[in-house]
């Protein structure tokens, strides 16, 4: 069932936000979601899978924040409850995180992680 309501299952930060939309702009289509999902995967269990998505299924969790519409699948939402979606651009590089209360551990390589 889509829900279009504020939410708190993912916080996304200011700076994640803007580069959403500049990538959104490049795209040249603004119509589209930012799906952030979860996938069995990696040596840990789960890894994150991050995409901009035109198809909205029906029982997606389906948000407007800060400009940008989310998408999260009904599987992926126990898994990444209370995240925060990041932007971070640092010396080490730049790239997105999300930062979620949910993890237990990570792999070495930091790809993958369990809940």
């Amino acid at each position: 069932m889509q829900q279009k309501q504020e939410t708190t299952i993912v916080n996304i930060t200011d700076n994640a936000a803007e580069k959403v939309k500049a990538l959104m702009a490049q795209e040249g289509e603004e119509d589209l979601a930012l799906r952030i999902g979860v996938r069995p995967g990696g040596c840990s269990g789960f890894q994150y899978n991050i995409y901009f998505d035109d198809e909205i299924a029906d029982d997606d969790e389906v948000f407007e924040t800060k400009g940008v519409k989310l998408a999260i699948d009904a599987m992926s939402v126990p898994y990444i409850m209370g995240s925060e979606f990041d932007y971070v651009d640092g010396l080490m590089g730049a790239g997105f995180a999300v930062n979620n209360p949910n993890v237990q551990g990570g792999c070495g390589c930091g790809s993958s992680f369990t809940c």
